[in-house]
């Protein structure tokens, strides 16, 4: 498993955060560690699902990642 943390803009309240953990947890191979507002960290299995496609999962929720680490 591998832990990352996405940078999110546009969060700004609770509803916010759920839909946030909501999308990132109905991706295959990702548990989510912890979604507050400004970020979300996961760890997830490289081999079933990439970074860029959990920053892609986040803004098409309609949030902004600017960044990962």
């Amino acid at each position: 498993m591998t832990k990352l943390t996405l940078d999110i803009t546009g969060m700004t309240c609770g509803h916010c955060i759920a839909a946030v953990s909501r999308t990132l947890k109905a991706i295959d191979g990702v548990q989510v560690d912890d979604v507050k507002i400004g970020s979300a960290t996961v760890e997830f299995d490289a081999s079933k699902v990439s970074a860029d496609a959990l920053s892609k999962a986040v803004t098409e929720e309609g949030y902004a990642v600017t960044g990962t680490h």
